[in-house]
Formats: C-alpha cells, structure tokens, sequence
C-alpha cells in the first residue's frame, strides 16, 4: 500500500515538474519573441478620414523606401533606425506635403507597451516591444502598426513572397506556434507576466 502511494506520488511529481518546465519554457519564448522584433508604430494627426489616408500614405512611403534594407539582426535593426530617424522624418513630411499637409512629423526609437495585435494571419501578443514610432502632428488619431525586423511589413525585403516564409525564416517553432495560435496560451501568459511583476 506504501509502496503504492510513493508510486502515485513520484508519478504526480513528474508531471508537476514536466508542467512547470514546459510552462518557463513557454514564457522564455513569449520573452524571446518580444525581445526579437523591431514595431513600427504610425500614429495619425486625428481620426478624419483624411488624416488617417495620410496615415497610410505615410507608411507606404516609408515602407518603399527600404528603411531597414540589409539589416541582418535586430541589433543592427535597430541601430539602422536609429541612424536614418532624420531621413524617417524627411521622407514622411515631404509625403504630407506632396499631399496637402503641413503637419510635423517625429520619429523616435521607443520601448512601449502593446496590446494583443492581430496582423494579417499572425497575432503579436500584449506586452513591452522596441518600436520605431512615427508621430503626425498631434498624434491623436488611430495608430498603424506592423512589424519591421523580421521584415513583416515587407517579405520582399528577404526574396520570399508572403509572410509566412518570413515567420519560418526568422522565428523558432515555438515562436511561430505562439503567433499563429495565440489562443491556447492566454492563461500562462498571463500567468507568466503576473508572476515576472511580483517577482522581478
């Protein structure tokens, strides 16, 4: 009988700690994948249907421009971004002008926290992220926002045709599980966080 109870118990032990294993190893990726992209976050002047085509013209323009062109790492990314914020600023204001506008515009490299976002097939979950955020005149309006290393925005950018290629080529397994089913790991991520905030 003894023998039984330690039978059941070292079983219910293994499971316990093959749980918590997979539950750190699922809030490491959640971490890795927050840390491993680069957002661009557009915000309009205000939400008439004006400023928000401005919006997207704006983004449009910045996206041709092949901003982050020959980054290889987030990393370099990010120091690209940071180098060009001038061109950024020049690219989007001579937009608006072509376009009727006189706002200012403001760029600036960025940690700020996101909501769930849905992009296309993928969804970035909540959290804190490095962004390149692009402000139209007052900000106030509907934000825009995509990724831009791993080049989301633009898969071209990498010679593959859609963003799924992209997600393989830069995300792990798990990564891309987290993003393409977001669903099954709402609890533990929110579970994940709380416990990151009590225990630092």
């Amino acid at each position: 009988m003894n023998k039984n109870f330690v039978l059941i118990g070292g079983l219910l032990t293994a499971v316990f700690l093959s749980n918590i294993g997979g539950f750190v190893r699922d809030g490491q990726a959640l971490d890795g994948l927050r840390n491993g992209v680069l957002r661009l976050h557009i915000l309009a002047d205000s939400d008439s249907e004006r400023d928000q085509n401005l919006k997207l013209k704006v983004r449009d323009a910045l996206l041709e421009s092949g901003i982050l062109n020959g980054a290889d790492s987030l990393e370099s990314a990010e120091k690209m971004a940071v180098k060009k914020l001038d061109e950024i600023e020049r690219t989007a204001e001579k937009t608006l002008r072509e376009n009727g506008c006189n706002a200012d515009v403001s760029a600036e490299i960025t940690e700020m926290y996101f909501d769930e976002k849905v992009y296309g097939d993928i969804t970035m979950p909540a959290g804190d992220y490095t962004a390149l955020r692009v402000k139209i005149g007052s900000a106030e309006g509907h934000n825009w926002w995509c990724v831009m290393y791993p080049p989301l925005c633009v898969p071209c950018a990498v010679g593959v045709d859609d963003d799924e290629a992209v997600e393989e080529v830069f995300f792990s397994e798990k990564e891309n599980d987290i993003i393409n089913n977001p669903q099954k790991y709402k609890v533990r991520f929110a579970v994940w966080d709380k416990l990151k905030s009590i225990f630092g």
